[in-house]
Protein backbone atom coordinates (compact mmCIF):
# COMPACT_ATOMS: atom_id res chain seq x y z
CA UNK A 1 0.00 0.00 0.00
CA UNK A 2 2.51 2.69 0.97
CA UNK A 3 4.71 1.57 -2.81
CA UNK A 4 1.42 2.44 -4.15
CA UNK A 5 1.29 5.56 -2.54
CA UNK A 6 4.55 6.03 -3.45
CA UNK A 7 4.25 5.89 -7.22
CA UNK A 8 0.68 7.77 -7.19
CA UNK A 9 2.84 11.11 -5.50
CA UNK A 10 5.46 10.61 -7.72
CA UNK A 11 3.01 10.32 -11.15
CA UNK A 12 1.53 13.27 -9.66
CA UNK A 13 4.33 15.36 -9.54
CA UNK A 14 5.96 13.93 -12.91
CA UNK A 15 2.59 15.24 -14.74
CA UNK A 16 2.77 18.56 -13.19
CA UNK A 17 6.35 19.36 -14.10
CA UNK A 18 5.57 18.09 -17.61
CA UNK A 19 2.53 20.46 -17.84
CA UNK A 20 4.41 23.42 -16.54
CA UNK A 21 7.27 23.01 -19.25
CA UNK A 22 4.64 22.28 -21.87
CA UNK A 23 3.40 25.64 -20.79
CA UNK A 24 6.49 27.24 -21.11
CA UNK A 25 7.10 26.52 -24.56
CA UNK A 26 3.88 28.09 -25.17
CA UNK A 27 3.58 31.92 -25.60
CA UNK A 28 0.30 34.20 -24.94
CA UNK A 29 -0.78 35.84 -28.05
CA UNK A 30 0.00 39.48 -27.95
CA UNK A 31 -2.88 42.05 -27.51
CA UNK A 32 -3.29 44.94 -29.58
CA UNK A 33 -4.53 48.63 -27.72
CA UNK A 34 -7.35 50.92 -28.99
CA UNK A 35 -7.26 54.09 -27.54
CA UNK A 36 -10.64 56.09 -26.65
CA UNK A 37 -10.86 59.60 -25.47
CA UNK A 38 -11.69 59.56 -21.61
CA UNK A 39 -11.97 63.05 -19.98
CA UNK A 40 -10.96 61.92 -16.47
CA UNK A 41 -7.71 60.78 -17.55
CA UNK A 42 -4.77 62.82 -17.77
CA UNK A 43 -4.13 62.49 -21.11
CA UNK A 44 -7.50 62.32 -22.23
CA UNK A 45 -6.78 58.69 -23.31
CA UNK A 46 -7.65 55.51 -21.80
CA UNK A 47 -6.65 52.27 -24.09
CA UNK A 48 -8.38 49.38 -24.06
CA UNK A 49 -6.51 45.90 -25.03
CA UNK A 50 -7.92 43.09 -27.22
CA UNK A 51 -6.51 40.02 -28.86
CA UNK A 52 -7.85 39.32 -32.88
CA UNK A 53 -10.77 36.58 -33.13
CA UNK A 54 -7.96 34.16 -34.67
CA UNK A 55 -5.52 34.76 -31.38
CA UNK A 56 -7.75 33.27 -28.78
CA UNK A 57 -8.22 29.40 -27.89
CA UNK A 58 -12.22 30.05 -27.30
CA UNK A 59 -13.54 32.66 -29.43
CA UNK A 60 -16.82 34.70 -28.56
CA UNK A 61 -19.87 33.10 -29.41
CA UNK A 62 -23.27 35.00 -30.09
CA UNK A 63 -26.58 33.39 -28.38
CA UNK A 64 -27.30 30.89 -30.75
CA UNK A 65 -24.23 30.59 -32.76
CA UNK A 66 -23.29 31.79 -36.30
CA UNK A 67 -27.39 30.75 -37.01
CA UNK A 68 -28.32 32.81 -34.31
CA UNK A 69 -26.32 36.25 -35.39
CA UNK A 70 -27.24 35.85 -39.21
CA UNK A 71 -31.17 35.35 -37.74
CA UNK A 72 -30.31 38.61 -35.78
CA UNK A 73 -28.85 40.66 -38.10
CA UNK A 74 -31.37 39.83 -41.13
CA UNK A 75 -34.54 40.68 -38.27
CA UNK A 76 -32.76 43.59 -37.03
CA UNK A 77 -31.67 45.57 -39.59
CA UNK A 78 -34.35 48.16 -41.52
CA UNK A 79 -33.52 49.27 -44.76
CA UNK A 80 -33.05 53.04 -44.46
CA UNK A 81 -36.39 54.49 -46.16
CA UNK A 82 -33.90 56.83 -48.91
CA UNK A 83 -31.54 54.42 -50.24
CA UNK A 84 -34.40 51.50 -50.58
CA UNK A 85 -36.21 54.10 -52.84
CA UNK A 86 -32.96 55.25 -54.76
CA UNK A 87 -32.41 51.73 -55.29
CA UNK A 88 -28.99 52.25 -53.01
CA UNK A 89 -27.04 48.67 -52.22
CA UNK A 90 -23.69 48.16 -50.73
CA UNK A 91 -21.92 46.30 -48.08
CA UNK A 92 -20.92 47.96 -44.49
CA UNK A 93 -17.86 46.33 -43.04
CA UNK A 94 -17.68 46.77 -39.08
CA UNK A 95 -15.31 46.09 -36.50
CA UNK A 96 -16.20 45.69 -32.77
CA UNK A 97 -15.07 44.33 -29.41
CA UNK A 98 -16.44 41.79 -27.02
CA UNK A 99 -15.70 42.74 -23.80
CA UNK A 100 -14.81 40.10 -21.04
CA UNK A 101 -18.67 40.15 -19.47
CA UNK A 102 -19.72 39.97 -23.21
CA UNK A 103 -20.66 43.55 -24.09
CA UNK A 104 -20.45 45.22 -27.64
CA UNK A 105 -18.14 47.57 -27.74
CA UNK A 106 -15.94 50.20 -29.87
CA UNK A 107 -18.30 49.48 -32.96
CA UNK A 108 -16.72 51.43 -35.81
CA UNK A 109 -17.36 51.24 -39.65
CA UNK A 110 -14.16 49.67 -41.63
CA UNK A 111 -15.08 49.82 -45.03
CA UNK A 112 -18.57 51.97 -45.76
CA UNK A 113 -20.96 51.02 -48.46
CA UNK A 114 -20.68 54.07 -49.97
CA UNK A 115 -23.80 55.28 -48.31
CA UNK A 116 -24.01 56.92 -44.74
CA UNK A 117 -27.33 55.43 -43.62
CA UNK A 118 -26.32 52.32 -44.52
CA UNK A 119 -23.49 52.84 -42.36
CA UNK A 120 -25.23 53.92 -39.36
CA UNK A 121 -27.73 51.31 -39.83
CA UNK A 122 -24.97 48.39 -39.95
CA UNK A 123 -23.67 50.54 -36.74
CA UNK A 124 -26.98 50.38 -34.99
CA UNK A 125 -27.77 46.67 -35.48
CA UNK A 126 -24.31 46.10 -34.17
CA UNK A 127 -24.86 48.16 -30.95
CA UNK A 128 -28.23 46.58 -30.06
CA UNK A 129 -26.48 42.97 -29.93
CA UNK A 130 -27.73 40.89 -26.67
CA UNK A 131 -24.40 39.36 -24.55
CA UNK A 132 -22.03 36.86 -26.07
CA UNK A 133 -20.18 34.10 -24.77
CA UNK A 134 -16.69 35.98 -24.05
CA UNK A 135 -13.42 34.87 -25.56
CA UNK A 136 -10.89 32.91 -23.52
CA UNK A 137 -6.70 32.65 -23.38
CA UNK A 138 -5.64 30.11 -20.97
CA UNK A 139 -9.13 30.49 -19.42
CA UNK A 140 -8.93 33.68 -18.69
CA UNK A 141 -11.52 35.88 -20.56
CA UNK A 142 -10.30 38.45 -22.54
CA UNK A 143 -11.39 41.23 -25.14
CA UNK A 144 -11.44 40.31 -28.63
CA UNK A 145 -12.38 42.04 -31.89
CA UNK A 146 -14.82 40.84 -34.42
CA UNK A 147 -15.34 42.10 -37.88
CA UNK A 148 -18.65 41.07 -39.45
CA UNK A 149 -20.04 42.31 -42.71
CA UNK A 150 -23.09 43.64 -43.55
CA UNK A 151 -24.95 43.31 -46.82
CA UNK A 152 -28.24 45.55 -48.11
CA UNK A 153 -29.39 44.08 -51.09
CA UNK A 154 -32.53 44.59 -53.03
Amino acid sequence: MRQFKYYSLLLTLSALLFSAVEAEGQTRPRASRIGIVNPSSPDHTTYVEFYEFEQVEVQPAFPGGERGLVNYVNNTREYPYNEYMAHRQGRVLCSFIILTDGQVAHVKVLRSSGYEALDNEAVRVIKKMPRWEAGRIWDTKVNVRCILPIAFRL
